[in-house]
């Protein structure tokens, strides 16, 4: 009986020691385990920090490039092409001949009107020589009649004699007349003759289509062997480019602003830049030209003008030309940069990483834009850390790990 209870109270303490080892086995093996597992890295975000500068404000406004001056090359005969002298997309000069039409109609209608001009001229002779011998014949019969007159009333001669001679006066001078009159349209014949030698020679010259301007010749609608008229739409068009004209449109209300502005002596501090379709900035900065004259009461509107300098031709009539100016200079300016700013239904957030290293996420109030930047006008502060890479997918209190945030702009 003795013996029993020993064997008893042994296999307990040996059941006992092996459950304890079971458990510690456990726990080394988990706590093994978990020693193993690395710990997961911090996202890792591009900050900057939100300064406090003068900022420059800028307008911008939807423009259209076109030529300083665009001229239509029109037919002003009509006529066969015969050919095309350019190459289309080209810089021409002006005087140089663009296309050429069948000149031989126009050649013998020149020729016609010289030869009706040389007839008016060889009649004007004639009815000089007639004139002049009418007025020869007039003044012998003036000189029978002053000599017949006395002799009649002294009864010398007969009177019979007399009416003829008076007779043979007045037929004379009759001639005289018609002989002057004769010239006076043969020289009417001349300068209508030489008026159409003119007409002729002018549309002969139209024959020759040249270019009124030095510009770039576009493309040419025609082909050779179309017949053209003057009804027919412009063969080409030439473009003055250099400088290039931007036409964008403002609000009244911006007008005004504009006006206050940049005064008449201040006008020439107005510069503008110019953004391309890609985006790019236009290297070379133009100047105010003109506003027009009236405001579209449609739309509240005016148009303005801008010149830009394009050297080489680049800019073509038809781009796509945005005007950004500077309007006014803003004190003090909150900024950071564009991307770190996230709009949500209206709202604007930003992820700002504390002291801590942790995000918070804060509402602001935005302003102007101004380059790659944003004014913030409430919600932060000077020296505020924001992120602008990689707020997608933080979390506000996630713990981050920050590195300053580059831009790509210069």
């Amino acid at each position: 009986m003795k013996i029993n209870s020993v064997l008893k109270v042994k296999h307990v303490a040996w059941a006992s020691g092996a459950l304890l080892a079971i458990i510690l086995l456990i726990v080394v093996t988990h706590s093994a385990a978990k020693s193993s597992t690395p710990s997961s890295p911090l996202a890792v975000v591009e900050v900057a920090v939100a300064e406090q500068r003068d900022v420059p404000i800028y307008g911008e406004w939807i423009g259209t490039l076109t030529g300083q001056v665009n001229a239509d090359v029109k037919a002003q005969v009509t006529g066969y092409l015969l050919t095309r002298n350019y190459k289309e997309g080209s810089f021409v000069h002006k005087g140089q001949v663009l296309f050429e039409i069948d000149s031989r109609p126009f050649q013998a209608a020149l020729d016609q009107a010289k030869g009706q001009l040389a007839q008016a001229q060889a009649q004007l002779v004639q009815d000089e020589a007639q004139l002049a011998t009418a007025e020869a014949n007039q003044h012998k019969s003036q000189l029978d009649v002053e000599k017949y007159e006395p002799l009649a009333k002294a009864d010398a001669v007969s009177k019979q004699d007399f009416d003829d001679a008076n007779q043979t006066n007045l037929a004379n001078k009759a001639q005289v007349q018609a002989a002057a009159a004769a010239i006076t349209a043969a020289k009417a014949q001349i300068q209508a003759s030489q008026a159409a030698v003119e007409t002729a020679s002018i549309n002969l010259g139209f024959t020759r289509i040249v270019s009124p301007i030095d510009g770039i010749a576009g493309i040419a609608p025609a082909q050779v062997g179309d017949l053209v008229s003057t009804s027919s739409g412009p063969l080409t068009t030439v473009s003055t480019l250099d400088p290039i004209r931007d036409y964008f449109t403002v609000s009244e209300q911006e007008y005004l602003a504009l006006q206050k502005r940049f005064s008449d002596s201040n006008a020439d501090h107005w510069k503008l830049q110019l953004i391309l379709a890609d985006g790019t900035t236009y290297p070379h900065e133009g100047e105010f030209y003109f506003a027009d004259r009236q405001v579209n009461q449609n739309t509240g509107a005016i148009q303005l003008a801008a010149l830009f300098p394009n050297p080489g031709n680049i800019l073509r009539p038809g781009q796509y030309g945005k005007v950004r100016a500077v309007t006014r200079v803003q004190s003090n300016a909150l900024l950071i940069p564009q991307a770190a700013v996230t709009e949500q239904q209206g709202s604007y957030l930003v992820a700002v990483v504390g002291q801590d290293g942790q995000v918070a996420m804060r509402p602001v109030q935005v302003g102007e834009r101004t380059g790659t930047m944003w004014v913030i006008q409430e919600g932060l502060k000077p020296g505020d850390r924001v992120v602008v890479e990689g707020q997608q997918s933080l979390r506000p209190g996630m713990p981050v790990q920050i590195k300053p945030f580059k831009s790509n702009v210069e």
